[in-house]
């Protein structure tokens, strides 16, 4: 006892040790944000700074109208996205699970070879904005690169395949149970746990995401989709621009800004929802893992 005990408490302090490395980067991302912009400019930051200050946050909370429309959009298209992309990956990966499907081989070997070719940036554009003319609206931020992952499609089949009883859908077949119903009834609520874990981290993706603004949104056109990863982006940007330019431009007082510190405000502003939701979504991870079974 007393030497599973030891080792009972070393495992504990190596997890406490991996644990706070992973929350040092955040908490030193949080402080910087509230340092004094001349300070941390001299002294770097610190997790103990000499002078604290509002200013970086006062210069987001300036822009506060359009931040907050922003985090509306964020909201819309994560959670659409997220519902889009796991009816389109589970639908697939149950039609690739089946392997009496006719042209199974085919569609597994094309799902495959999107991970390892891609027409690139380029041709991903053009098909997007000249064929399907989604540029400059919401549906520009949902589908491309993002709604239905290979990766994702295969790990969800290999749940399917090898975590859901056979045996069970037969028993459904048999019975009269078309695919339809099969699908919504059993495998889905069996498949609790792959679910979660495939939505949240498409959700994270879509959260996060200001490549696709990037592209296809411009601001004459698409500003009013502008999610919050995409607002901040620009505001980081106008503020190198108003450092750099201030004397040519005849502005003064350009010191007061905190081009420094703002860019640690925009990070927790961009990054704080995640962090407040992650620990209550996390037990969806093993949520349905005892769920229905069949003894043979």
């Amino acid at each position: 006892m007393k030497e599973s005990s030891k080792w009972n408490l070393l495992a504990n302090a190596v997890m406490i040790l991996f644990a706070a490395l992973a929350l040092l980067p955040f908490i030193l991302l949080i402080i910087a944000s509230f340092t004094d912009n001349q300070w941390a400019t001299v002294n770097g930051f610190s997790f103990w700074p000499a002078k604290w200050s509002l200013e970086a946050y006062n210069y987001i909370a300036s822009s506060w109208k359009s931040i907050g429309h922003a985090y509306l959009m964020t909201v819309v298209v994560t959670v659409l996205g997220t519902l889009l992309s796991l009816c389109v990956t589970t639908g697939f990966a149950y039609a690739l699970s089946d392997t009496t499907l006719p042209g199974h081989r085919l569609l597994n070997f094309m799902c495959v070879f999107t991970m390892l070719f891609s027409g690139g940036i380029v041709a991903s554009y053009y098909t997007w904005s000249q064929i399907f003319h989604i540029r400059n609206t919401m549906w520009a931020l949902i589908f491309p690169g993002l709604m239905m992952n290979a990766f994702n499609v295969i790990l969800v089949k290999n749940y399917f395949r090898f975590s859901i009883p056979a045996s069970l859908i037969e028993a459904a077949r048999i019975d009269g149970a078309g695919e339809i119903k099969i699908f919504f009834q059993i495998v889905l609520p069996l498949s609790t746990p792959i679910l979660a874990t495939i939505g949240l981290m498409t959700g994270l993706l879509y959260w996060n995401d200001w490549n696709n603004g990037l592209y296809y949104l411009s601001q004459r056109g698409g500003s009013d989709y502008y999610t919050i990863q995409i607002l901040l982006n620009q505001i980081n940007e106008n503020v190198q621009y108003l450092a750099k330019n201030a004397s040519q431009m005849g502005i003064t007082g350009i010191g007061t800004l905190p081009t420094t510190t703002v860019r640690m405000a925009i990070a927790v502003v961009g990054i704080l929802p995640v962090l407040v939701i992650y620990p209550f979504l996390q037990k969806y991870f093993v949520k349905g893992i005892t769920m229905g079974a069949v003894k043979e």
